[in-house]
């Protein structure tokens, strides 16, 4: 494969984007100076898409290689920083940013797989690792309890638009373009919808026996 489609790589700076901003401001919300913010950021951005290249063996990672990704992660930490009140006017942005990030990385995840000829599970797993793994790194470095860890339903999202990416791979109904996009809107919505009105996975914790 030499190249990907165009919109893999429009979609993947678009998550780089969206993830950057997250980042930027659950790091400034917890007080770290300059380079700990676009530190956060860029690890958020780019981490789970490193994690699926080392996987897949694109060596080096484009997130380390190409320099595109360094600057969209900066530029949105600038503008984070800059823009500051006017992010905060969205609400609960970093959930915002975070469900938008979390659905463009579980597609294109997907599709850089299988562009690179492996098989469907494959697929499905990295594109799940490359949408959560960014964001598991910002909760170990801010001392949170990873999303994924609780019983919200935040990987489960991105395993139906990695799902959809696969399927719509194989079965060829619609065009590839117009797969990538049903799964980022399916995605992001069933993350948005969870959220706004508090759908969570099923939690089995230990009963207390009386004796």
């Amino acid at each position: 494969m030499d190249k990907l489609h165009w919109l893999y790589d429009l979609l993947d700076l678009a998550g780089t984007f969206a993830f950057a901003i997250s980042g930027a401001v659950a790091a400034k919300q917890r007080g770290l100076d300059l380079f700990g913010i676009c530190a956060i950021a860029f690890t958020v951005a780019c981490g789970g898409g490193i994690i699926r290249d080392v996987c897949i063996g694109a060596i080096p990672p484009a997130g380390l290689a190409n320099w595109h990704y360094l600057a969209v992660a900066i530029l949105a930490t600038g503008m984070t920083i800059g823009l500051y009140p006017f992010v905060q006017r969205v609400n609960h942005p970093v959930l915002f940013f975070d469900a938008l990030g979390l659905s463009l990385f579980a597609v294109t995840g997907a599709q850089k797989a299988l562009a690179y000829g492996h098989n469907g599970e494959v697929a499905v797993l990295l594109g799940i690792t490359t949408a959560v793994g960014g964001g598991v790194l910002r909760d170990i470095l801010l001392n949170r309890i990873p999303v994924i860890l609780a019983k919200e339903i935040y990987a489960s999202a991105a395993l139906v638009g990695a799902l959809i990416v696969v399927l719509g791979d194989y079965l060829k109904w619609l065009t590839a373009d117009w797969v990538s996009i049903v799964a980022l809107i399916t995605c992001f919505a069933l993350r948005l919808l969870a959220l706004r009105y508090h759908w969570n996975l099923p939690v089995y914790a230990d009963e207390k026996t009386s004796d």
